[in-house]
């Protein structure tokens, strides 16, 4: 895949830390608010629980780890319209970026799934249902995994009116891949 990474000469081995892909890809030249100590918290392999206000940038917050790290960032979202937005807004920054759900034809998902066994996705967001099915662990075996996002996670709650109860299930991904943040 290529894009706009080539044409900053990112070269394999070039550094790849937080700051300077906020720079580079995102145009930005400082981080906002708290980003800059959840990128570092999730960048250095902890985990993260992020509290922003819409427009606050929460998605910075696993997109440059995600980008640092190796392997991909598996960004868990409820809403494949979100997913189209999210993912067309990193090709056109030049990130290696797919979406798993059901609006793909079958050649889509096998190209997808090609890009992601060849790890040449930097991030891959899937819905709840699609991560918590065993097919999904067996697709993701001998991947790399660089972190997982759960977007949207007020859906967690069985109070809310957003309530997918798939959501409840993303604790197995804890058990099923230790050492992931």
């Amino acid at each position: 895949m290529t894009g706009k990474l080539e044409e900053l000469n990112w070269a394999p081995g070039a550094a790849k830390d937080p700051l300077s892909i906020l720079k580079r890809v995102y145009g930005y030249p400082a981080f906002r608010w708290s980003q800059a100590e959840v990128v570092s918290t999730v960048f250095s392999g902890r985990d993260a629980v992020v509290l922003f206000p819409t427009g606050a940038g929460k998605s910075l917050c696993y997109q440059i780890p995600a980008i640092c790290r190796e392997g991909v960032g598996i960004v868990i979202s409820p809403l494949i319209a979100l997913m189209r937005d999210q993912v067309e807004a990193l090709k056109q920054l030049g990130v290696p970026a797919a979406a798993l759900n059901s609006s793909l034809s079958g050649d889509e998902y096998a190209a997808v799934r090609r890009a992601l066994s060849k790890g040449e996705l930097d991030l891959l967001y899937v819905t709840p249902e699609r991560a918590a099915t065993p097919g999904f662990a067996e697709m993701m075996r001998g991947v790399k995994i660089a972190l997982f996002a759960i977007d949207e996670a007020h859906c967690v709650s069985q109070w809310g009116h957003d309530f997918r109860p798939e959501y409840r299930d993303l604790g197995k991904l804890a058990e099923l891949y230790p050492g992931v943040p």
